[in-house]
């Protein structure tokens, strides 16, 4: 067995996020788009292991996955061989052996997201399930300011789905910042790790700030409160990509 680790990117729009529901194996995953594309190429069942759980409806600039197999097949082999057989909107970037020890989620070290948001009046004909439409104008520069008090390692309760199983609860966000970029509003935030809904519930509650529905300075309030109602809203999904993966 050859362990690997392979790099690719999705556009999150036609799957149920990444990982396989064992009570709905029915459901398009990228988890199990992957592994059908392995039994195509290789005629192997192959299993892999993804750096993280991704929602529907959310895309990947770059996603991790580690893969034990048995098949004899190179690294370039992976690459071009999946591709051919894999569908339009996932596609292979990078595959290179890794230690037999190598874990995709395991040995991750953190992970970098991106939120975008389309802050227009009129809709973009080409992005809708790329970017989310906010038409009521964001101070970008206001809102980098207050996303500086997410930096720093906190109990992060108060940004988490109720729907969570995590127990633990206490994360490491290394940077936040938001800029913007035309019409487009940019948030990207890195941390160890992040929480069911955590990115999104972030964007949200900056939103709120931004609306005047919070006060400016309210974040570190509402991370002590660890308590989900007192912030923000959670924003949709389409607008979210993982960014970067840290090993």
């Amino acid at each position: 067995m050859t362990n690997y680790k392979v790099t690719m990117s999705f556009r999150g729009t036609n799957y149920h996020g990444f990982q396989k529901q064992a009570d709905n194996l029915k459901l398009r995953t990228i988890q199990g788009t992957v592994e059908q594309g392995f039994y195509k190429l290789l005629g192997e069942k192959v299993s892999i292991d993804g750096c993280s759980r991704t929602d529907a409806g959310v895309h990947a600039n770059e996603y991790v996955f580690s893969a034990a197999l048995e098949n004899t097949i190179d690294e370039r082999g992976i690459i071009f061989g999946l591709n051919g057989v894999l569908p339009k909107d996932i596609a292979i970037l990078k595959c290179e052996k890794a230690p037999d020890d190598f874990h995709a989620r395991y040995s991750c070290k953190g992970k970098e997201y991106k939120y975008i948001i389309h802050n227009s009046e009129i809709r973009s004909a080409f992005h809708e399930d790329l970017w989310f439409r906010s038409w009521y104008p964001i101070d970008a520069e206001r809102l980098d300011r207050a996303c500086k008090d997410f930096i720093g390692t906190h109990d992060f309760k108060s940004f988490c789905s109720t729907d969570t199983d995590k127990k633990e609860t206490v994360r490491t966000i290394f940077d936040f910042s938001v800029n913007r970029e035309g019409n487009l509003v940019i948030f990207r935030v890195s941390g160890d790790g992040f929480l069911y809904n955590m990115v999104r519930i972030m964007v949200g509650t900056l939103l709120f700030i931004n609306d005047d529905k919070l006060p400016k300075d309210s974040i570190p309030k509402i991370i002590s409160a660890c308590d989900r109602t007192r912030a923000g809203k959670t924003v949709p999904p389409h607008g979210l990509y993982l960014n970067k993966v840290f090993y």
